[in-house]
């Protein structure tokens, strides 16, 4: 009888936790300045800058064509959810004035979660759920680089009658290449049970091209679905939309054809209800070019797979991950609700994709695994240390692997010998080449901080100091130069490079004051326990100095040498995560309430000197406040801007506060910087 009862108790246990896993995740209320729909990496990027999928191209995080199209043939009636019925650039020459997308389906909503876009339309008698899926698991490296996102479509009868329908998919050369002018090859084969047709550039000219607002010009980008079922063809946009909306099908095109568009098209028979999935993927080749040396992407590290064995992979997982994935989004949603507030969990949800596809995972000569940010919209820097820092907090909350895959770069460039500077590098390149540093300004202080600081966080999700122990030396010297020159800082750029030079930062003397204490923690968790000591005193000597330099009445200065200014402490925040309590309490109680004072309708401004100010800092200063009320009173204005903004990019980190326009930036890596917050959580229930 007990036995009987204990099983009844786990079914319905088990029931339970079924049902809690198919609950979506609460809708975002956050109207994304722009919509993440393949997010790969810095190179297949791809969003929709509009409210409405169908008002517009979808392009690059650039801006530039990253056009794809998308309709629903219902009952012989064709309903275009995605693009716009109209050529897709240089490439479509001959479109001509006819027209067979024209009739827009009915969009009802969008929903932007951690690793879904989900939208939901109506097409005549039929309603269209269609969800864009990275599985960016970042506990699974492999999962991760695999170059294949999922475009899930399901349909339902609205009057409850079936409907013969087809669903059709379309991308042109301009997903390929880094602009009209290059001639590229599209062609349609099948393999590995799947159907597939791709575009790329005729040259291929592999890691040849570097440099910021660029898209890739090598590798191939892919669409795939399974063979049963499918049909699809290479052409012009015009004959492809032609053929679709004649027959809901194509003609199977598979001889390669020049500057030609590619399309499939599934059949979803007569049904109440149907739903499937096509794949969109990219196989680059080569991704990095690391001291001369061309590195494959992680997915083919040992140049012992293919592209057509990965999206072969994605196929089999796609139902298992497609539940995981809805998982993740919903946990993160609850969890980040928790921890700040709801909007705070909408910003978060936006970022994440945006976070981790601004990066490049690659595994190094010597096996160090790196994971290589691109400086998107801001000089093209590869593997940038001060856009690995406001990054981080993402990465060592789910995976501090990840967070020294950030470092290894850095660490080897200045043991190899390559780099002589007492200090570190600021990056290893300008993306996808990382041959030695190619920004013409040093930052000594910002650069050595970061890598002190990140490199004790590191050692605090791991609770062990072992990769300090491997770089140690290099370590050593960074700390010391900070002693010698970090308390008042000369004239130097910090993180803020925008701002230009200026000397005395009291935010930057901040940062070195966290790096010294930051390498002491290091060495008393190595049981260094005089130098532990040492340079624990050092931190507290140096702060109880910067006090009085700083103080300014009721806040302290942007400068030391500066009465009436004032600047974000977002540095300070460290010292409350990490336990080294090096400055007073009352210093960042005092920082706080002046900051609600100077807040503006999008938020709180950097510094005295403008009204801009950096998003990923304004989540930084709030995990100093002490409660979850005053860190939203921070979140608010912020997501007011993402709401509000009326240039339409993907997440921007340096924006007006006044206006709702953004600075320049846009997709960029630092947006993981507000998972701080959850990393406040996640180090307070490690104590």
């Amino acid at each position: 009888m007990k036995n009987n009862l204990f099983i009844t108790i786990l079914a319905a246990a088990s029931l339970l936790a079924t049902a809690r896993a198919a609950e979506p995740a609460q809708r975002n209320a956050l109207r994304a300045p722009a919509y993440p729909l393949i997010t790969i990496d810095p190179y297949t990027s791809c969003w929709s800058a509009s409210d409405y999928l169908y008002d517009s191209h979808t392009t690059h995080w650039t801006g530039q064509p990253f056009p794809l199209v998308g309709a629903l043939r219902v009952d012989g009636k064709v309903y275009r959810f995605m693009g716009i019925d109209a050529p897709t650039g240089a490439f479509d020459a001959n479109f001509g004035g006819e027209r067979h997308f024209s009739v827009p389906a009915v969009q009802r909503s969008a929903d932007v979660q951690a690793m879904q876009t989900v939208y939901e339309f109506v097409c005549g008698p039929v309603a269209l759920t269609l969800t864009f899926t990275a599985p960016l698991f970042l506990d699974d490296l492999d999962l991760i680089s695999r170059p294949v996102n999922y475009i899930s479509y399901k349909t339902r009868s609205l009057d409850g009658a079936a409907h013969d329908a087809q669903i059709y998919f379309e991308a042109s050369p301009a997903c390929a290449v880094n602009n009209a002018e290059q001639e590229s090859v599209s062609k349609s084969y099948r393999k590995e049970g799947l159907t597939f047709v791709s575009t790329g550039s005729k040259e291929q000219k592999i890691l040849h091209r570097k440099g910021d607002q660029i898209k890739i010009d090598w590798g191939y980008f892919y669409l795939s679905a399974a063979d049963n079922g499918t049909t699809q063809s290479v052409g012009g946009a015009m004959t492809l939309r032609k053929a679709f909306a004649a027959n809901g099908k194509l003609d199977g095109k598979a001889a390669s054809a020049d500057n030609a568009n590619i399309a499939v098209a599934r059949s979803l028979g007569r049904s109440v209800e149907a739903e499937g999935m096509v794949m969109a993927g990219f196989d680059d080749i080569y991704s990095i070019q690391y001291f001369k040396t061309d590195l494959r992407p992680y997915w083919n590290r040992k140049g012992d797979s293919s592209i057509e064995r990965q999206f072969a992979l994605a196929a089999r997982d796609y139902t298992a991950l497609k539940r995981k994935c809805g998982e993740f989004d919903r946990e993160l949603m609850e969890s980040a609700t928790r921890r700040g507030g709801r909007k705070y969990a909408e910003l978060c949800a936006l970022a994440y994709r945006q976070a981790i596809a601004a990066h490049k995972l690659v595994e190094a000569p010597n096996g160090d695994l790196m994971l290589l940010s691109k400086e998107n919209a801001s000089n093209g820097s590869i593997g940038t240390v001060d856009i690995t820092y406001p990054s981080a907090p993402l990465l060592l909350y789910y995976n501090p692997e990840l967070c020294k895959a950030l470092l290894n770069h850095i660490f080897y460039y200045s043991e190899s010998g390559k780099w002589k500077k007492p200090f570190p590098a600021h990056d290893v390149g300008t993306y996808p080449q990382a041959n030695g540093q190619t920004y013409k300004h040093d930052m000594p202080v910002e650069e050595s901080g970061n890598m002190l600081v990140l490199t004790a966080a590191v050692a605090a999700s791991e609770g062990n100091a072992e990769y300090a122990r491997k770089h140690w030396t290099e370590l050593t010297r960074w700390a010391d130069y900070l002693v010698e020159n970090g308390l008042d800082p000369d004239n130097q750029l910090c993180t803020d490079d925008f701002a230009g030079h200026f000397a005395h930062n009291a935010n930057l003397s901040i940062k070195a004051i966290m790096g010294i204490a930051s390498y002491g923690y290091c060495a008393r968790l190595l049981g260094m326990e005089e130098t532990a000591a040492k340079y624990a005193a050092k931190a507290r000597e140096m702060a109880s100095e910067w006090v009085k330099m700083a103080d300014d009445g009721d806040h302290y200065r942007l400068t030391f040498d500066k009465s009436g200014t004032w600047s974000q402490k977002y540095n300070l925040v460290w010292d409350k995560l990490l336990g080294f309590d090096i400055f007073p309490k009352e210093v960042t109680q005092k920082e706080i309430a002046y900051y609600l004072g100077k807040q503006n309708r999008y938020g709180l401004p950097l510094d005295s000197r403008r009204q801009w100010t950096k998003a990923d800092w304004i989540v930084w200063s709030a995990t100093l406040a002490d409660d979850r009320e005053t860190f939203e009173a921070f979140i608010e204005p912020l997501w007011n801007f993402m709401n509000e903004t009326v240039l339409r990019v993907p997440m921007s980190d340096w924006y007006k506060t006044d206006v709702p326009a953004h600075v320049i930036f846009k997709a960029r890596a630092v947006v993981g910087g507000y998972w701080i917050k959850m990393l406040e959580g996640k180090y307070t229930n490690n104590k």
